[in-house]
């Protein structure tokens, strides 16, 4: 069996944007990857371009040779286009062996060490009102793990103003009510997307009381280690980073540091499968569980869920196909894709990866690259969103 074309197909879902990828043989079993750089869909398309000739002939079974050809490769590795071009290539081997073998992903993994794969629930809200309502249904249909995203910024006459300081004021009484509101026995865990100062992080946890959250995830960004590690010192409840990270050397400070308690891997950015495992395992080794990132749609959700299975440290995957975000599962781009059961995904024994594209519908559908927001404060300074 040997690669005969790699075929990626920009599309937009929803209000967002995705990159699909098919990787074909001569045998007629394809596979299909997908790239997890969200608004740069293009960029990633240019470096399966300089890819598909490196891989063209080549036997798909071979799949840890053939990544470490397309990172090794070149001169200037690494970097998050090509990893994520590596990552929808590497994702649709593993589905080609898979399908070829008869068996699922993770059996190519080791085997599956769950049944099922627990998930978190995203709750985006701009109003207490909105928190608390969408907290509380979400609970009373079995979610015991809640993810807050806020975007209380959009509830005010210019939504593209924030100013931290009145964030964190704002945001910490919320907590606190939602706390209240809810109880001790549900896991709540807030994502402030990078928008944070190291300080801004600090006065934020100490106007809480302890308890109010169970874990922060990404409040500064991410490129200085050093930085994440002094502001480590300061708080006490766990870190959840990673969910831009593009290999295993960008974990590695984080995790032999212990500067991070989950490891938010994007199975779709950091390399593939075969990178993610990898990192699984540098994890495992220092006692941190890993937390997928997981926000574009179905096959990255397949992808997260093999990796899970066959890792012993696992804790939530994401999930933010929750009622309060416009869909990133659409049936018609993917008529055969994971389906939850309750807040979790069933482990099944689909061969491959178990998700399908209409190509069809993929080909005739026009692309139109979706930017990010851009967030300013009151100065006019650009700040992170």
């Amino acid at each position: 069996m040997k690669i005969t074309a790699v075929k990626p197909y920009p599309i937009n879902v929803g209000s967002g944007s995705q990159l699909v990828v098919k990787v074909e043989t001569d045998s007629g079993i394809y596979g299909w990857g997908a790239s997890g750089l969200s608004g740069r869909e293009l960029a990633v398309v240019g470096a399966l371009k300089h890819f598909e000739p490196l891989i063209i002939g080549r036997n798909p079974m071979q799949i840890g040779a053939i990544w470490q050809d397309l990172y090794r490769g070149q001169y200037f590795e690494g970097g998050r286009v090509l990893t994520a071009a590596i990552s929808a290539i590497d994702i649709a081997l593993h589905d080609i062996k898979g399908k070829a073998l008869g068996v699922p992903v993770y059996e190519l993994l080791g085997g599956k060490q769950r049944d099922f794969v627990e998930c978190f629930a995203s709750v985006r809200f701009s109003t207490l009102e909105a928190l608390l309502n969408q907290s509380k249904k979400l609970i009373s249909e079995g979610w015991n793990m809640i993810r807050l995203a806020p975007a209380e910024f959009e509830n005010q006459e210019d939504i593209s103003r924030f100013e931290p300081r009145e964030s964190i004021a704002i945001m910490a009484e919320w907590m606190i009510a939602l706390r209240q509101e809810v109880g001790s026995k549900v896991t709540i865990g807030i994502d402030y997307h990078t928008r944070l100062t190291a300080a801004e992080t600090y006065s934020f946890m100490k106007r809480m009381p302890p308890g109010t959250l169970d874990f922060i995830e990404e409040p500064i960004r991410d490129e200085n280690p050093e930085a994440y590690e002094s502001l480590r010192s300061l708080i006490d409840i766990p870190f959840a980073i990673g969910e831009e990270f593009s290999s295993k050397w960008q974990f590695l400070p984080f995790i032999e540091r212990n500067i991070t308690q989950f490891a938010r891997i994007d199975v779709c950015n950091v390399g593939g499968i075969t990178e993610s495992m990898k990192v699984a395992s540098m994890a495992e080794a220092h006692y941190i569980d890993l937390m997928p990132h997981n926000p574009l749609g179905p096959i990255c959700t397949a992808a997260s869920i093999h990796v899970a299975a066959a890792s012993p440290n696992f804790s939530w995957l994401e999930e933010v196909n929750t009622g309060a975000h416009v869909s990133t599962n659409d049936p018609k781009f993917y008529p055969l894709q994971p389906k939850l059961a309750g807040a979790r995904y069933p482990v099944l024994n689909t061969p491959g990866l178990g998700v399908e594209v209409n190509e069809e519908l993929a080909k005739q559908s026009k692309f139109v690259p979706v930017e990010i927001p851009r967030l300013r404060r009151n100065d006019g300074s650009l700040t992170n969103w």
